[in-house]
């Protein structure tokens, strides 16, 4: 049986250091101290067959062929305790933007000692909502509700619907097996991480060549989830030095390079 997963740590959609999937620098992996010999199953991944090797971390990239019933992941994002931060009224979100220049305000706003973690969570996201678009890419922070929606139509048309993983039952056991039914859900999309922030905060992006999938799974102990991944099929604007080209042993834009997406990720597609 197929096995798709890597001995890394791997912290998540909203972790401060995630500057979003097109970044070179994206993820925050923690490899240990041998980040240079990754077990992976090679067959599971598209490469060349190895002993079969049961993942004991998070599920990251992973080849389109490996979207296949029977397929074995590691899910534990798909896990993580929901983050239940609200959207501030668009007045008020807006009446602090998110940008450098604003900090100090936003630090001052929220009570937030400047060495503080709370305020490392804060400068992260700032920072990550100011970095440039990567080409391909067309990027927005979203603080409201108004500014979510609003900027889902502006990129998709007005003929848009929001797709969220989904777990029939809670569930501790990161271990899934992929299901019949296997679909693509569209090309059109916007893809929303959820950042740590004292309120909801969206980074949301469309990238060129990006296609959606619906995965259905069932756990180890019989739970059933849907779960949201996409493709990759334009990597050529990558960084030679992205992490999932040093896991799957690929150069950008050889092939389409696939992940799940966190629990709290949200995905406009067109209708």
């Amino acid at each position: 049986m197929n096995t798709i997963g890597e001995s890394i740590s791997f912290k998540g959609d909203a972790d401060p250091d995630n500057k979003g999937v097109n970044d070179p620098e994206f993820g925050a992996y923690s490899y240990g101290d041998d980040s240079e010999n990754i077990p992976v199953n090679r067959k599971a991944l598209g490469g060349k067959s190895i002993n079969d090797y049961t993942a004991t971390k998070e599920t990251i990239y992973f080849f389109e062929d490996a979207l296949l019933p029977g397929t074995k992941v590691y899910l534990q994002r798909l896990l993580q305790e929901s983050d239940t931060t609200k959207f501030l009224p668009r007045q008020i979100a807006e009446s602090t933007p998110l940008r450098n220049d604003e900090l100090s305000e936003i630090l001052k706003k929220f009570s937030l000692k400047p060495e503080s973690k709370g305020a490392t969570y804060v400068k992260n996201t700032v920072k990550n909502c100011e970095r440039p678009e990567m080409r391909g890419e067309t990027k927005y922070c979203a603080a409201s509700l108004e500014t979510f929606v609003d900027s889902g139509v502006s990129i998709l048309g007005k003929n848009i619907k929001l797709l969220s993983n989904e777990i029939g039952d809670e569930t501790k056991n990161p271990s899934f097996k992929i299901g019949n039914g296997v679909r693509t859900v569209g090309g059109n999309e916007v893809v929303c991480h959820k950042m740590t922030y004292p309120h909801a905060v969206y980074l949301c992006h469309s990238i060129v060549g990006t296609e959606v999938y619906k995965v259905p799974l069932v756990s180890d102990d019989g739970t059933k989830a849907k779960a949201m991944a996409v493709c990759h099929k334009d990597t050529s604007a990558w960084s030679p030095n992205h992490i999932a080209f040093k896991i799957l042993k690929v150069k950008p834009g050889t092939v389409p390079i696939c992940h799940f997406l966190g629990r709290d990720t949200l995905v406009w597609v067109s209708n």
